[in-house]
């Protein structure tokens, strides 16, 4: 009989992102945390503690939370500018396009609680748009970490990066998938698992989803590779082109809408360099209902099981 196998322990990727601010905060008295009455949920009570002059929270105005951190950028600080993704990108849009990317801006955006994080509070707060939003912009990386280590690692890195930058982070616990001590380089995806058959490919929320999935699929017989494609802007082509000429099949997966988001650049870097059978899972271009990221990622067709059904029906389209 075997043994029960113990689930892996989920971290809070805001913990880590707190963690490491703090860290950086204590040696470069230059950073700053700008923040839209979210101390709370952008996990900034230790930098308050800590660091109480260097904590600007402009109350609930996002708009002005943007234009409040460009002006610091401005002035010589490195500010973090912290909110819940749907609203600093969603209201605050035109000031991230002309004071942070058209400025070119050192400003570091930092989405919270993005994707599907706060569902039980229906489609108001989800951000299932802010990939199409943000990756767009001129001079504006967009990143979205798979787990606590390549959080504090790409915080890390934005701190020395000169220019702005959007981290995307979840509220929603995930397991660890890279290991201690990784360094996180833009634009570079992180090969998981190798495989021939077919290519999965997903970030954030979606990462440890996809590494599930190759496991069934392996149990099926088929070889499937793991790319976790945590930048979205700048893009890794060399990855996916590779994967697309090499397994011949790609699926990718986002806690986003199929329009515009991490399915949409792939396929943007596939059509133009290596054509072949394409998989977008995502929200279907639809307002996501109430209930939680959990049950909403299985309800759009991304639990593991049903990402490795996808792959499977779409080999036998090669």
């Amino acid at each position: 009989m075997n043994a029960p196998v113990n689930p892996p322990k989920l971290h809070d990727c805001r913990d880590a992102f707190a963690s490491t601010l703090e860290q950086l905060a204590a040696e470069n008295e230059m950073i700053v945390a700008v923040c839209n009455d979210s101390v709370g949920s952008s996990k900034l009570g230790g930098f308050k503690a800590k660091f109480g002059e260097r904590l600007v929270n402009v109350g609930i105005a996002e708009q002005n939370m943007v234009g409040v951190g460009a002006g610091l950028a401005n002035g010589g600080r490195l500010p973090f500018v912290c909110g819940a993704a749907p609203f600093l990108t969603g209201r605050s849009l035109e000031q991230i396009k002309a004071d942070i990317s058209y400025s070119n801006a050192n400003v570091k955006l930092v989405g919270i609680s993005s994707g599907m994080a706060y569902g039980e509070l229906g489609p108001t707060h989800h951000s299932i748009e802010d990939f199409a939003w943000t990756r767009v912009l001129p001079n504006l990386p967009v990143i979205a970490p798979c787990d606590r280590i390549e959080t504090a690692a790409a915080v890390a890195w934005a701190a020395t990066y000169s220019g702005p930058c959007f981290l995307r982070l979840s509220r929603v616990g995930v397991p660890d998938l890279l290991p201690e001590g990784h360094r996180f380089e833009l634009g570079k995806a992180n090969l998981l698992r190798q495989g021939s058959d077919v290519t999965l490919i997903a970030n954030g929320t979606l990462t440890h989803r996809i590494v599930k999935a190759a496991e069934i699929l392996a149990e099926r017989g088929i070889d499937a590779r793991v790319l976790n494609l945590a930048t979205v802007r700048p893009i890794d082509e060399e990855a996916i082109i590779a994967a697309a000429r090499e397994t011949g099949a790609i699926v990718t997966a986002e806690e986003h809408s199929i329009f515009g988001g991490l399915g949409s650049a792939v396929a943007e870097v596939v059509v133009d360099n290596a054509p072949v059978p394409m998989k977008r899972l995502g929200v279907p271009g639809v307002y996501a209902p109430t209930g939680s990221a959990e049950f909403l990622l299985d309800e759009y067709g991304m639990s593991p099981s049903a990402i490795a059904d996808a792959a499977q029906a779409l080999i036998k389209r090669k």
